[in-house]
């Protein structure tokens, strides 16, 4: 089996490319004249640069977060390293199914001696935190009457019952017997050290938090080079955001709908 794999990993990779630049180019064949419409003056210009900058940063950002992540995991990696196959992989993203760049940050891990559990669990972690991360900022706006609810009770308390749902989910107490039975499942005897998560993830959720103070900063300055961003609508379009970015790493499709 691992030969058979050997021998597919390189054609797999190209595979993968193939496919995000032909699903690149289907989306540019369908919305080129909607683009060619748009009419950016300078200033415009400028902002759409500062907005790429942001976001460029803010995916350096993340690559450290998930770097720090498998550190704290104990596993050999470098976050220099970390960071060139998250960024890599990160293309892969705009593939359907919006699994491929875990899987490819997995097989990465493995590559250099990681564990298949702590990698598995490192990528799973990352898009619960920023999930909780957007949830947050989303509550935080509706608490201070950012968004219009029209006195919808039910959705304020499903986005509490979502938030509260997924900070549990990343507790040490709801995933290491998860873990556990994993490693019965795979026919592991009970001598082999099962690996085990020690510590609530809190700074990676921090960190993922200034991710998506970053990535929303870019999408403003970006909102703002189409059309005039009024003071008072910032807060608005931040948790708006926030809440596509949410749908975007539910629903499977390419890029995410954030």
């Amino acid at each position: 089996m691992k030969k058979i794999w050997s021998s597919l990993k390189p054609y797999l990779r190209w595979a993968i490319l193939g496919g995000t630049l032909f699903f690149l180019l289907k989306a540019f064949i369908n919305h080129w004249r909607e683009v060619a419409a748009i009419q950016i003056d300078a200033a415009g210009w400028i902002n759409l640069a500062i907005a790429l900058a942001i976001t460029l940063l803010a995916h350096i950002w993340a690559g450290l977060v998930w770097g720090k992540i498998l550190q704290s995991f104990q596993q050999p990696v470098k976050l220099s390293w970390v960071l060139l196959v998250y960024l890599k992989t990160n293309i892969a993203k705009y593939l359907p199914g919006n699994v491929w760049h875990f899987y490819g940050r997995i097989r990465a891990v493995i590559d250099v001696g990681g564990s298949l559990s702590a990698a598995t669990i490192s990528v799973l972690l990352e898009p619960i935190l920023m999930a909780a991360a957007a949830l947050l900022i989303s509550l935080t706006g509706t608490q201070l009457n950012l968004v219009e609810t029209h006195g919808n009770i039910l959705t304020w308390g499903l986005q509490i019952l979502s938030l509260v749902v997924v900070l549990l989910s990343v507790h040490p107490r709801f995933l290491n017997p998860i873990l556990r039975l994993l490693n019965r499942l795979k026919g592991q005897t009970g001598g082999n050290q099962v690996f085990q998560i020690k510590h609530y993830p809190l700074v990676p959720l921090l960190g993922e938090l200034t991710f998506l103070g970053l990535r929303g900063t870019g999408f403003l300055v970006t909102f703002a080079a189409l059309t005039t961003v009024n003071y008072n609508q910032i807060l608005l379009l931040f948790t708006t955001f926030s809440l596509a970015w949410v749908l975007g790493l539910i629903i499977p499709t390419p890029g995410g709908l954030g």
